[in-house]
């Protein structure tokens, strides 16, 4: 018999999305606070709007739903799921009162896309957005590449037993420190850091290139944010392109990969532990891909002629594949460059390198580092296993902070994630295909959507069918939240409808 959720399980999802929600609206008094200082009122508007919308929600849920019960493992998912579908809504307020969207829905896209470091945007004006707005766009990708449960977690929640399942539920499992709140504070410690080094030193390649110091210094900002997070978000509607600086495009390169990597990596070598740089399993599997779809890229290119010299190669294959591979989505080409100059195979190789993403718990989406090397140890273990005597014993292990002994359930599991992933990769390009665009092109955007990438070959616009823009929000939020919490709140929604 399915069980129907009792009253206090209501009150435990209520109070704790309450709780998140009241962090969305304290973050919309940095781009608030944004306006003011740039005297744009109709964005101080919009925003006091927004804060008032986001506190009434957050607030009102938990009078509504106090209770004194404690989370379990399926609360703690249902959270993580159903936060981040209101948290879009409550977010997309600024956005559609802006007058930048042709609709709600519109808003909510880039809601999704911001707060799953995705980077595909519907914005129709990109180029003549409010300093509140982009400041609001690009806050989304940073904090949202941390998480929003971990936000709320370092500043808002204290002392609960089920804070670990809301940080589960998030698509995070590391524990840097032995309370998962303190390890929430520790990753927003590493972020806050590299803000500060990010923020100097590309808002200062901008000023030497002739920006003005506050115009350098915001965009700096912004940019970092878009890198750190892997999001994808830029400033102005050419991207990185818009730049033209080679520095620019060095320092967000060095951003973006390192913010690819797992959050434990990063504490790893910050306490001292510096050859878990080359030793990390998540590592050298990036390495291996990275080398493999950037020489297919290369190869490809090579063969449509569309690069000339070493700095060519850097400046458009290295770039974008690492990118995509990444999930980042900066881009120092064109959207329409990637059909009209790139080609079929060089595309593949794109597609492949944002499929496979970055570092698990960390701001990338995709299959992971960590999957892809579970996957392929397990593989030559098979191998060996049929090369060796029946009677031979083998150890499947990896090294991941400390040596772990492989089991097979853990195999399983990475598959498991894997083939959803895939399967929500085919079934956008499927989907964009009987909107009769070319499957190449269908499954390299579904691809960007579903692994957080943001890469585009120009079919995310304002003027795309309805179903396609549904989909991707779908995909890009259960690909950023790895499936578990997306099944949890299914299951829960099953309960409600069915159970007794």
């Amino acid at each position: 018999m399915i069980r129907r959720p009792k009253l206090h399980d209501w009150q435990i999802v209520g109070l704790y999305t309450g709780k998140i929600i009241v962090g969305i609206g304290l973050l919309m008094l940095v781009p608030l606070a944004v306006g003011l200082l740039a005297l744009e009122w109709s964005a101080v508007v919009d925003f006091i709007i927004g804060i008032l919308v986001a506190m009434s929600v957050g607030y009102g849920l938990q009078m509504v739903c106090e209770t004194k019960h404690e989370m379990n493992w399926m609360h703690g998912m249902v959270i993580a799921a159903f936060s981040w579908l209101l948290a879009m809504g409550v977010g997309a307020v600024p956005h559609y009162l802006s007058g930048q969207f042709g609709s709600f829905l519109d808003a909510c896209f880039d809601l999704m896309s911001g707060y799953t470091t995705t980077g595909l945007y519907l914005l129709q004006d990109l180029d003549h957005t409010s300093n509140a707005l982009n400041m609001w766009r690009h806050l989304l990708t940073y904090a949202g590449g941390q998480g929003i449960v971990v936000i709320a977690l370092t500043f808002l929640i204290r002392g609960t037993s089920g804070a670990f399942m809301m940080y589960v539920g998030e698509g995070k499992d590391e524990k840097l420190l032995p309370n998962v709140v303190q390890t929430a504070r520790a990753i927003w410690l590493v972020s806050l850091t590299y803000l500060v080094i990010g923020t100097v030193t590309i808002g200062g390649a901008n000023w030497l290139e002739g920006m003005n110091p506050v115009r350098a210094f915001l965009h700096g900002v912004w940019v970092f944010m878009g890198a750190w997070s892997t999001g994808g978000f830029a400033p102005q509607s050419y991207n990185i392109g818009y730049y033209h600086s080679l520095a620019v495009e060095v320092l967000t390169m060095i951003m973006f990969i390192i913010g690819s990597f797992n959050f434990a990596l990063h504490w790893s070598v910050w306490t001292g532990n510096r050859r878990e740089i080359y030793r990390n399993i998540e590592i050298v599997s990036f390495m291996v891909t990275i080398f493999l779809t950037v020489s297919l890229g290369t190869y490809a290119l090579m063969q449509v002629n569309a690069l000339h010299g070493v700095v060519p190669f850097f400046r458009k294959a290295f770039y974008q594949i690492a990118s995509g591979h990444t999930t980042t989505g900066f881009m120092t080409i064109y959207s329409r460059q990637f059909v009209r100059q790139w080609g079929v195979l060089a595309m593949i190789a794109t597609t492949i390198a944002m499929a496979i993403g970055g570092s698990a718990a960390s701001t990338a989406g995709g299959f992971k580092g960590m999957r892809m090397g579970i996957i392929a140890k397990s593989f030559l273990a098979d191998i060996r296993r049929l090369m060796l005597p029946e009677s031979s014993v083998i150890v499947k292990k990896i090294h991941h902070v400390k040596d772990t002994v492989l089991s097979d359930d853990q195999v399983r599991a990475a598959m498991a994630i894997v083939l959803a992933y895939i399967f929500i990769y085919l079934t956008g390009a499927v989907l964009g295909a009987l909107y009769r665009y070319p499957f190449v092109e269908a499954l390299f955007e579904s691809v960007s959507a579903g692994s957080n990438s943001g890469l585009s070959v120009g079919i995310t616009a304002p003027s795309m069918p309805t179903a396609l823009k549904v989909y991707y929000i779908f995909a890009e939020w259960a690909g950023r939240l790895e499936f578990m919490a997306v099944f949890a709140l299914t299951g829960f929604i099953i309960r409600v409808v069915k159970g007794k």
